[in-house]
């Protein structure tokens, strides 16, 4: 889809909520954006001046090192003014309520909102309720976009294209709000999708969604093009999904034996942070030839340069100010 004023494609959407939804067209406008800002991160000069006079506020109420600092770095690298606000200090923490908050935050006339949010539907809730730009940059156990993106433009990269490519999704299913947003985005691009978990950390009727579900790390990664690994949520878990770290390591823990079922020039992938010698062994994730993990982080801030550049763009559309 293009914009009638000009021949460079269009992302029809004044927010980025989710994966879900979108068309393999849009996410290509979001990847193609994204590879601009490959080389542009790695000059001397990184700091362009797209975003002057531009607001981003980082409003995390889950704490997030990685995720938070990308697209802090993110913003300031387009020239944005970006605020970070900390739950520590925030009115949430003395009861104010999300829609309180999003009329405290509307009334600041920010242009961007990126907000991560423990509660699955937060963000979008939030959204309806600002008249700015907003990013989901996680609710719950919902989605994850950026996440999604990053990962598919590394794998873009290194691969080509994402069509055809089997890819396992190997973990905690059931809480990781990133298998989501990746299980909707590389079936839309044409990849197909394996499911590899302990039956407990497997959500029922996940399969709906197309993928594949395989309880056997040899069988689920058979043939696979890439490996991507999850972390163990704990923090997310009530009760017993497995009976210890050692058996879940022993059984779901990718190492080499369990690699090897894979091509010879799987990829290896993981979200961050991780957990050496719960779902990867160490060795495995430092293997300078076939995992991509650093790769992931570098993709992180062009992703999300890409996404704000974007979205700052539509926030002039008016045909987008109710969307």
């Amino acid at each position: 889809m293009c914009d009638g004023s000009s021949d460079r494609p269009f992302f029809p959407h004044r927010h980025l909520l989710g994966i879900e939804g979108l068309s393999p067209d849009e996410i290509t406008v979001l990847l193609d954006r994204s590879e601009n800002y490959v080389e542009q991160n790695r000059r001397i000069d990184k700091k362009k001046s797209l975003l002057r006079g531009r607001t981003i506020i980082n409003l995390f109420f889950e704490h997030s090192t990685r995720t938070r600092t990308s697209f802090e770095l993110a913003g300031k690298r387009l020239g944005g003014d970006v605020i970070n606000m900390s739950l520590s200090t925030s009115s949430i923490k003395k009861g104010e309520t999300l829609i309180d908050t999003a009329m405290t935050l509307n009334a600041m006339h920010p242009d961007v909102l990126v907000v991560r949010h423990q509660s699955s539907g937060a963000v979008k809730l939030l959204s309806e309720k600002v008249n700015c730009a907003v990013i989901n940059a996680g609710d719950g156990s919902h989605e994850h976009p950026t996440q999604a993106l990053l990962d598919a433009l590394t794998i873009r990269r290194r691969r080509g294209t994402l069509q055809g490519l089997q890819v396992a999704i190997c973990g905690d299913i059931t809480h990781s709000r990133v298998a989501r947003s990746n299980i909707h985005l590389l079936l839309a691009m044409g990849a197909r999708v394996r499911l590899i978990a302990p039956a407990t950390l497997i959500p029922p009727g996940i399969e709906h969604l197309g993928a594949e579900v395989f309880h056997e790390m040899a069988a689920g990664l058979k043939n696979c093009d890439i490996v991507m690994m999850l972390r163990l949520q704990q923090e997310r878990m009530h009760g017993g999904f497995f009976p210890s770290i050692r058996e879940y390591f022993t059984h779901f823990g990718l190492d080499y034996p369990k690699l090897a079922n894979a091509k010879s020039d799987a990829l290896i992938m993981h979200p961050g942070p991780m957990n050496r010698g719960v779902e990867i062994d160490a060795e495995v994730a430092d293997d300078f030839g076939r995992s991509v993990i650093r790769e992931q982080v570098e993709m992180g801030v062009a992703v999300r340069m890409a996404c704000l550049e974007i979205l700052t763009e539509n926030l002039d559309r008016p045909e987008l100010r109710t969307n």
